[in-house]
């Protein structure tokens, strides 16, 4: 069926507690008094939403608007570039926050507790052409795969980190303590991870606590990376001593995650994994299963259209 151009896709992705309810009926009212004309569905998991997302492109939808995290929006893109170019080039992403995780929204400003001003935002429909980070690898049926990701891919003790927090979110409420919390509880497991890492013309063979690989900011372990200039920045970080490792703590709540002496920043294209025995991996927020063997991260340019604040 055809559509209005101008027509919203919206794709809801509740967030679960029992705010989510009220929190939706906060965005439906804003979505009601600023005249926004949008069809709305509502995802149930990870697979929904790649399905929903191509439902609408195929019903002629131009503006499919994610009310959700970096891990919907990490499904929505990879639904985006399995099809073809021209097809892609006519639609534009958007984002309403209302995930676990809001970084990769939170990088252009979108502000969760604010959603007039968010939906105002939007519908300026100004776009941007933004790259992706992308991760190749081999699965454990020995099958070439492939992910795509906004934000970043972390290899090591961060990405198990972020796997608790989402466990301790709804505990805590607040993003910063949930991390803490999670911070602390890690430090009585596994703490670093024998790597084989080629960044550059550099070879990194050592024990490694944690990587990140960032398109934009990641979390905060990358601030400096943007996602339209082609290329991804580093953060590798060496174990640190146990006093260390609080100030690391610290200049991370505080945003200076890179002044802390066992960081190792890097800008590149390209990062080839060799070896990360026994590291977890998560791809914008979201634990992937372990690849199997030697993987690559690489970054595509300006292949999604993104609605930007106006």
């Amino acid at each position: 069926m055809a559509v209005n151009e101008n027509k919203w896709g919206l794709l809801y992705c509740p967030r679960g507690g029992w705010r989510s309810a009220k929190r939706w009926e906060k965005i439906e009212k804003v979505l009601r008094q600023q005249g926004v004309d949008y069809d709305f569905v509502q995802s149930e998991n990870q697979k929904s939403v790649e399905r929903l997302v191509k439902m609408f492109v195929n019903n002629g939808y131009k503006t499919i608007v994610i009310v959700g995290g970096d891990s919907a929006l990490n499904d929505a893109v990879n639904c985006l570039m399995q099809m073809d170019a021209s097809e892609r080039n006519e639609v534009a992403l958007g984002v309403i926050p209302n995930g676990l995780m809001n970084d990769f929204a939170r990088f252009w400003g979108f502000d969760d507790s604010n959603v007039e001003q968010t939906v105002a935002w939007l519908k300026k429909r100004r776009v941007r052409k933004i790259d992706l980070g992308c991760i190749r690898y081999t699965n454990k049926k020995g099958e070439k795969c492939l992910r795509y990701f906004l934000n970043c891919v972390n290899i090591g003790l961060i990405a198990a980190i972020m796997n608790l927090r989402r466990q301790t979110h709804h505990v805590f409420g607040s993003r910063t303590l949930s991390f803490i919390f999670s911070f602390i509880l890690m430090i009585f497991q596994r703490l670093d991870y024998k790597m084989h890492i080629k960044i550059n013309s550099d070879v990194i063979r050592r024990r490694v606590m944690t990587m990140c690989v960032g398109n934009a900011a990641g979390y905060g372990q990358t601030p400096n990376a943007v996602p339209y200039n082609g290329l991804l920045d580093v953060s590798v970080v060496y174990h640190p001593q146990m006093t260390q490792l609080f100030e690391g703590i610290y200049l991370f709540v505080k945003g200076k995650f890179l002044n802390h002496k066992s960081v190792h920043p890097y800008r590149t294209r390209e990062v080839e994994v060799e070896e990360a025995s026994h590291a977890l991996i998560g791809i914008d927020g979201r634990l992937m299963n372990t690849p199997v063997g030697p993987y690559k991260i690489t970054v595509i340019q300006e292949v999604i259209n993104f609605l930007i604040p106006a």
